[in-house]
């Protein structure tokens, strides 16, 4: 009896929700797009309305204005412009460097690898994962640190680190993002079928040949989500810089030192890596790669 008043009470909210199918829509909709509009794009809207600010040079508080000096000067201060293309280079060293590691190792995984080998690497490259932030950037410290491990081992073939600098950054920032090309890569060439690299094969294509022309234009669509993550992640970072750069500057270092002392400044510049991640996309989008994904 319980039962059919329940369902005699469900029955109208139903049938209201499957004849308007708009209805149907807001409702899925509604959170993701508060979240997405009511939170994120007003909060960068925000950003963008206090990058036209200035600072008063009487009482150094934050007057509401319109100025466009804070963004002039991100290209007339030299530090400024030179810590933006130094950002830059290193995201993109990030992303060859995850793509060079990732291809042939995914290879190795789908194709060649036996399923318990598969197994362990894919824990493997997943691992860092489950360690939080500030772990792996305090474990890649001490690893080229002068008195760390890298040192140590290196120590009886005469070979040094080149200490806290721009290399241990790319390979500090490269350990923290690989995973996120590694495993679309691996799925996308999981999913090539085993007789391509058979035709390729018998067509008298020696292996990396093979690489080039067959694996290579099929993961494409892979290496660009991939790459939209290490990208945009290593523009963003600046601990990685602070903990393991030594006195290499991001453009999250100028950001956090003039959020409290020009807080127009410090949001003018956090334009300039979404400025860079739009830019990057809009190139990816004329490839025709992101049509494909």
């Amino acid at each position: 009896m319980s039962t059919l008043i329940s369902t005699e009470n469900n029955r109208p909210i139903s049938s209201y929700l499957f004849k308007r199918s708009k209805v149907r829509l807001i409702g899925l909709l509604a959170l993701p797009m508060f979240w997405i509009v009511g939170v994120y794009i007003v909060s960068l809207f925000l950003l963008l309305i206090t990058a036209f600010w200035f600072v008063d040079p009487f009482t150094s508080l934050v007057r509401p204005g319109f100025t466009l000096e804070n963004f002039i000067s991100i290209f007339t201060v030299q530090a400024y412009l030179a810590t933006s293309l130094r950002t830059l280079l290193i995201a993109l060293a990030v992303t060859a460097l995850c793509i060079l590691f990732a291809v042939p190792l995914g290879i190795y995984m789908a194709k060649i690898a036996r399923p318990w080998v598969r197994n362990l690497l894919a824990v493997a490259i997943t691992l860092p994962l489950w360690a939080g932030y500030l772990v792996k950037l305090i474990a890649m410290r001490l690893v080229f640190s002068e008195q760390g491990f890298f040192n140590w081992a290196m120590a009886p073939l005469g070979i040094r680190g080149p200490g806290f600098s721009i290399p241990i950054v790319i390979l500090t920032l490269t350990y923290l993002w690989f995973p996120y090309m590694a495993l679309p890569v691996f799925t996308a060439i999981r999913q090539i079928p085993t007789n391509l690299f058979d035709a390729s094969s018998d067509l008298g294509a020696k292996g990396f040949f093979t690489i080039y022309r067959v694996v290579l234009p099929l993961i494409v669509p892979a290496i660009i989500a991939g790459s939209v993550f290490t990208f945009s992640l290593s523009l963003g970072d600046y601990l990685a810089a602070r903990f393991t750069g030594g006195k290499t500057q991001m453009i999250g270092s100028i950001i956090a030192s003039n959020i409290n002392l020009n807080p127009p400044v410090a949001a003018a510049f956090s334009m300039v890596p979404i400025a860079f991640v739009v830019i990057y996309l809009v190139v990816a989008r004329r490839t025709g790669s992101l049509e494909r994904m």
